[in-house]
């Protein structure tokens, strides 16, 4: 499902970004190779924004983070603290559902190397904006990485020097929303141990008893 506030599949405004999905088009013809959409309950509390699509994962599949290894991570966690109905196994027809809760991206087209621009990212900021004052049903944003969390905090009209980035930060917003970031669920950070299991997990603990049930 694509939703008013996602990017239109052949959005052009990242120059870099759509030559890039046009490379990989050619080189891998049965990708989703767009804009991935956002996922998850049309009313949620719970908003997660992550940094952009992993090649190999949601470029791939056209869901977020489904088909690496973040996805394994994030999903666990959203199931586990009963977010979904736990049926995630790596494919966009798995018949996962989210309750209570949306995942999307703070740049929506996958970017080279993983690591979009600063104009890529004030570009896609404008679909965020959208989303955001589009969900007033939102109590809490998850920020996943650096990226995410400034982007959001930037694209609700805040200054990152009142509320800066940091591992299980929390801020209460003007708004009487939750604003709450998380080192981003890599492999890289998993794997170096900046990120452990426990502390990913204690994060969406902190959100569920934020939400309530």
């Amino acid at each position: 499902m694509t939703y008013a506030f996602d990017a239109p599949y052949g959005c052009s405004k990242c120059p870099r970004l759509r030559n890039f999905i046009e490379e990989k088009k050619r080189e891998f013809p049965d990708y989703f190779n767009g804009p991935v959409p956002s996922f998850g309950d049309p009313e949620p509390r719970l908003l997660i924004i992550g940094l952009a699509p992993g090649l190999h994962g949601a470029n791939q599949t056209g869901r977020p983070f489904t088909g690496d290894w973040a996805g394994d991570l994030l999903y666990a966690a959203i199931a586990k603290y009963g977010f979904s109905n736990d049926r995630y196994k790596k494919h966009a027809d798995d018949g996962l559902v989210l309750f209570d809760a949306m995942i999307t991206n703070a740049v929506r087209c996958v970017p080279p190397q993983n690591k979009p621009v600063g104009l890529e990212i004030r570009t896609c900021r404008n679909y965020l904006k959208d989303q955001m004052k589009t969900l007033q049903s939102v109590k809490v944003y998850l920020c996943l990485g650096k990226v995410s969390h400034d982007s959001t905090v930037r694209g609700l009209g805040l200054k990152l020097s009142d509320y800066p980035f940091g591992h299980h930060a929390k801020y209460h917003l003007p708004d009487g929303r939750v604003l709450i970031s998380s080192y981003h669920c890599s492999r890289y950070n998993t794997n170096t141990k900046r990120l452990t299991e426990k502390m990913f997990f204690d994060v969406f603990a902190d959100v569920r008893k934020m939400i309530g049930n």
